[in-house]
């Protein structure tokens, strides 16, 4: 799994823990506090939409063959290949059309008496008044007496099967070219998206669906690569054979030429009127398709909520509902879309008639001959062949933009604050953090934090404590630069952290969240994840440290056991403790503990705070936990309420003072009765840990 990791995610990783990396990928390791409540201004982010509306077709599709500049090269040859085949093809008709005249003069001409020349005999068809047959003679090359030349022929047909041929070959060979070519686009695609993802700031994916994100992320660029390889190859041969079409039909007849450009119009009415009412469908489609996705992966992740809830249906009623919709807007794209080819196809044959019947009277009449009919005919068919694909490709390329509208929209999203590192810090710190009148706001318009001090000693413990949306997490989000401040500054060791580079100062932090995130892989590398160059001897050791070792050991495989994505493999404990010894193995200065033992049993429990406990030695921590009995030997405990620090002290001082923190403490171990005696409370229960 480790090779896997991008030199990105390593770089953090490698000292800070896990949650730090997963937070952006997955929107759920650090979420803000219950008082942030997004506005219309911050997007839909329910829906799965767009924060603004989608950019106009043709900006978009512009920017689309924008990512291809960086393949000119292979893009010219594309088309070189393109322009080759097409015109190959397109002189083939004329070639076959001279092979269709010289069996017809041989045919004419073994009817007529040899030796006599062209001009008596048509004067003699005039004579007999058989003036129809004279025009047409007149307007041949018959040799009277002489039938078909075989040589010629041959010459002619293998001619134009060569032509068929190479044009083919040189078909295959752009395909192939181009296929290589689309590839490396959607490549760099999908790396351009994965940086971009790594620099968007946690608010971000605080206010978007993560459903809706990875249909951003996979579904669309799917259908980018879909548009390009099929969409962008057709049009390109479908207008150029259209235009050698075109300049061959003027060379044959110009006049049956007008008859057939009739249809251009009509065309470019029809795919004008029906593709601008496409896309809108299409951006509809992909819309309600992130807001499915987004749906489904909630219902998925939430199953057992769901359950125990007995929510099932109305989850199902409203994937129902949101099924519809997708449903009503692809229906409706696909319908409006697929009139073009109908459309186009009868505009199409009725050109193919008015031709026929005008080039049938023009041979009659002498002024062309049946070869350059037969060509024409052929040029008029093929003519609309390729109006009738664009039309076609019209449907996809409009999917396509839709697409790309969407995936753009992710890579303009506005960037964290870039670093502009002007401090460093020594390789190991002594933890020193100081708030120094600290503010900060969600939104401008309702703040969270204001002027909030604090100190917290090297190798001190500071619980913080307090009820849902007081800060808390904010508070640790802060320190990890997860979120930039409003006002003032934060220190450690006496450097602002803003002077420091988000590497370095997370290479300081672990964090142990609630939430125990593990990856598909190893135990092993799961550990590991910490510190990539850690040793199996420096896992097993931290391991051991964290109470992990004893229930590795018991595990068929060992380290070796492979993890499921989510850690379904394990139980919950266990995942918690596989996170704290991948803090440990990271060996940071800071730690963050957030409510890491909100989820696990009370046998459990007592591990994971024997494991923590060796963690935080020697390091400076913060804590966040609602379990007061956890804390109570911690060196400083905050009581936050609504972004303030209303009290500060440790467990026996603030009891005494008998403010918000003996509130607290008493609503948990007496109910609601304020005027308990805390000295009259048993003391916790401290059970030994199980014997290996």
């Amino acid at each position: 799994m480790a090779k896997r990791i991008s030199k990105r995610a390593a770089a953090v990783a490698a000292a800070a823990d896990t949650a730090a990396a997963a937070a952006a990928a997955t929107a759920t390791t650090v979420a803000p506090d219950d008082d942030f409540v997004p506005t219309e201004a911050d997007g839909d982010m329910f829906g799965g939409t767009p924060a603004r509306k989608a950019e106009h077709f043709l900006p978009s599709a512009k920017r689309l063959i924008g990512l291809m500049r960086p393949e000119r090269t292979k893009m010219i040859i594309v088309v070189a290949l393109v322009v080759v085949s097409v015109v190959l093809t397109v002189l083939a008709p004329k070639i076959l059309g001279q092979a269709m005249d010289a069996i017809f003069n041989g045919v004419i001409g073994m009817q007529l008496p040899a030796g006599v020349p062209l001009d008596q005999v048509v004067a003699q068809a005039r004579a007999g008044g058989n003036d129809q047959f004279a025009d047409m003679l007149q307007g041949t090359t018959v040799v009277p007496g002489e039938g078909v030349d075989f040589t010629v022929l041959g010459r002619l047909i293998i001619a134009v099967l060569a032509m068929y041929t190479i044009a083919s070959v040189l078909s295959w060979a752009q395909g192939f070219i181009l296929n290589g070519l689309v590839m490396r686009v959607v490549f760099r695609l999908r790396q351009d998206i994965e940086e971009k993802l790594n620099r968007l700031p946690l608010s971000y994916f605080d206010t978007r669906q993560r459903g809706d994100l990875m249909s951003r992320v996979t579904n669309d660029v799917d259908n980018i690569q879909q548009a390009l390889q099929q969409a962008f190859s057709q049009l390109v041969q479908s207008v150029l054979t259209v235009l050698g079409i075109a300049a061959m039909m003027f060379i044959v007849s110009w006049q049956l030429a007008l008859i057939a450009l009739i249809s251009l119009p009509l065309s470019a009415i029809i795919a004008g009127v029906i593709g601008v009412r496409s896309q809108k469908l299409f951006t509809a489609q992909w819309k309600n398709t992130g807001a499915l996705n987004g749906h489904i992966e909630e219902t998925f992740s939430g199953q057992e909520i769901v359950r125990a809830f007995g929510r099932d249906k109305e989850m199902l009623e409203e994937f129902d509902t949101r099924n519809e919709e997708l449903y009503r807007a692809s229906f409706g794209a696909q319908f409006v879309s697929g009139m073009i080819m109908p459309a186009m196809t009868f505009v199409s044959y009725l050109s193919y008639v008015l031709i026929a019947v005008v080039g049938g009277l023009r041979v009659a009449s002498g002024q062309m001959t049946l070869g350059d009919a037969t060509a024409f005919i052929q040029y008029s068919r093929e003519f609309s062949q390729p109006i009738g694909q664009m039309a076609g490709m019209a449907n996809m390329l409009q999917s396509g933009v839709a697409s790309a509208e969407r995936t753009f929209e992710l890579l303009d999203a506005d960037e964290q604050q870039p670093d502009a590192p002007t401090a460093q810090l020594p390789e190991r710190t002594d933890g020193h953090v100081e708030f120094e009148r600290v503010s900060f706001a969600y939104s401008a318009d309702k703040p969270l934090i204001e002027d909030l001090s604090f100190s917290a000693e090297p190798g001190h413990t500071v619980a913080i404590v307090g009820p849902t949306g007081a800060g808390k997490t904010t508070l640790v989000n802060l320190v990890m630069r997860f979120y930039e401040l409003t006002g003032g500054r934060i220190l450690l060791d006496g450097v602002d952290i803003t002077a420091l580079s988000r590497g370095e100062l997370r290479s300081q932090v672990g964090m142990v969240l609630q939430d125990a995130w593990l990856f598909g892989g190893t135990i092993r590398e799961n550990i590991r994840y910490g510190r990539l160059d850690a040793t199996d001897e420096e896992v097993v050791a931290a391991a051991e440290a964290t109470m992990v070792d004893r229930f590795v050991r018991q595990l068929p495989d060992g380290y070796d056991t492979v993890l499921d994505a989510d850690g379904g493999s394990v139980s919950a404990g266990e995942r918690q403790l596989l996170t704290i010894a991948r803090a440990f193995i990271a060996n940071p200065s800071l730690l963050i503990l957030d409510e890491a033992t909100s989820s696990v049993d009370t046998r459990t429990e007592l591990l994971v705070q024997h494991a923590m406990a060796a963690l935080r030695a020697e390091r400076t921590s913060f804590v966040i936990a609602h379990r007061l009995s956890t804390i109570r030997d911690a060196h400083t405990i905050l009581v936050m309420d609504e972004g303030r620090i209303v009290e500060q002290g440790n467990h026996d001082d603030l009891l005494a003072r008998r403010g918000a923190y003996y509130a607290l403490y008493m609503s948990q171990f007496r109910g609601e009765d304020p005027a308990a005696d805390p000295e009259t409370l048993a003391e916790p229960v401290t059970e030994a840990v199980p014997a290996e």
